[in-house]
């Protein structure tokens, strides 16, 4: 036994760029495990800066100067931000406030809905199936108005937090941007001069992981704006913060489509009832979700991540299981940077040259 331990060891961990790199993934991971939460303003800002390094890089090839290209990109990213806030906050906060107040009526229209079905269709459904339905609606349509009134209460703390990610996000993006080749100088200067796999792995991670970023965020503009139309067209009721929803539910594979459509058809329902109008909505939905995962994704993502679907349904499942939702938003990244790995890390005609 200890001879199999001491082959795989001198085979694979003897070369000290393996050794240096394997407790440098450790620390890493320890890290995110203990101190994920206070370092999450630090970590949203790494992930802007590494979407917004590419427009730096592009202007600085129009021959503009690395600061000068530093700051147009900066403050064009914190203008586009500040119309964000100011002009579609609001309107979503307006909407989101009418659904938490409109949130108890609709699970009674649904109750009705389902009641006066059930009752025109009673040979097909028990009247115990439709008591413990309605009963199930009533119960939920109250427990909401608590859970709703406990949520608004305890987030109050939170905007003091909402405060230190508006100040510290930008400012940590900005010192980033400008100084990101000291930044990776001084970084490098810990690690071993031959590092031949940690080269491998960082070209093919930031080739892929730059571009699944960028097409992440071109496909939640697209998918939100579009899907805003269509609700736009047929007059669905909190149609801006539904395209925010259904925008935003790319960010997490499969999952997240899946998510978002239990409120479009929820408030499709509520505003509709069983009139063709409702279909129309939601078949116009379903349309945009199938373009999206037919047309959109394979377009923007052709070369961005070559991972198999079922590699990525595997690492949503296991990085979601580890770490909850932010393990479901980085398993492709993730998933990635595990597959790199594998290419990169050195065999034993390597090893033994």
């Amino acid at each position: 036994m200890f001879k199999i331990v001491d082959t795989l060891i001198k085979r694979y961990f003897s070369n000290e760029e393996v050794v240096v790199f394997l407790l440098l993934l450790i620390a890493t991971l320890c890290v995110l495990a203990f101190w994920g939460g206070i370092l999450a303003p630090i970590l949203i800002a790494i992930v802007l800066a590494f979407l917004l390094q590419g427009l730096v890089d592009r202007l600085q090839r129009l021959r503009l100067g690395h600061l000068t290209s530093v700051f147009i990109v900066f403050f064009t990213f914190l203008t586009a931000c500040s119309v964000f806030i100011g002009v579609m906050v609001p309107i979503i906060w307006r909407q989101a406030v009418r659904l938490v107040q409109d949130a108890p009526r609709m699970f009674m229209v649904i109750r009705n809905e389902v009641q006066q079905f059930a009752e025109g269709h009673s040979d097909l459904v028990s009247q115990a199936a439709i008591d413990e339905v309605t009963n199930s609606l009533a119960n939920e349509s109250t427990n909401l108005g608590q859970w709703l009134l406990s949520f608004s209460l305890s987030s109050i703390p939170s905007l003091f937090s909402v405060v230190i990610y508006v100040v510290l996000v930008p400012l940590v993006i900005f010192f980033l941007l400008k100084d990101q080749d000291k930044i990776l100088d001084y970084l490098t200067s810990w690690l071993p001069k031959e590092r031949k796999m940690m080269r491998n792995i960082a070209h093919e991670m930031n080739g892929q992981i730059a571009n699944y970023i960028r097409g992440k965020f071109i496909e939640m503009f697209v998918v939100g704006v579009v899907t805003y139309v269509v609700f736009l067209v047929f007059g669905l009721k909190y149609a801006e913060l539904l395209a925010l929803l259904v925008g935003l539910s790319v960010l997490i594979p499969y999952i997240g489509a899946a998510a978002v459509t239990i409120p479009v058809v929820l408030v499709a329902f509520y505003q509709y009832g069983t009139q063709s109008e409702f279909i129309y909505v939601v078949v116009a939905y379903l349309i945009v979700q199938a373009l999206d995962g037919n047309v959109l994704v394979p377009l923007l993502f052709s070369e961005a991540v070559n991972l198999h679907p079922l590699a990525i349904i595997v690492a949503v499942l296991f990085f979601g299981g580890i770490w909850g939702f932010w393990g479901i938003f980085f398993a492709i990244p993730l998933a990635t940077l595990v597959k790199a790995i594998i290419n990169a890390w050195p065999n034993q005609e390597l090893l033994s040259s």
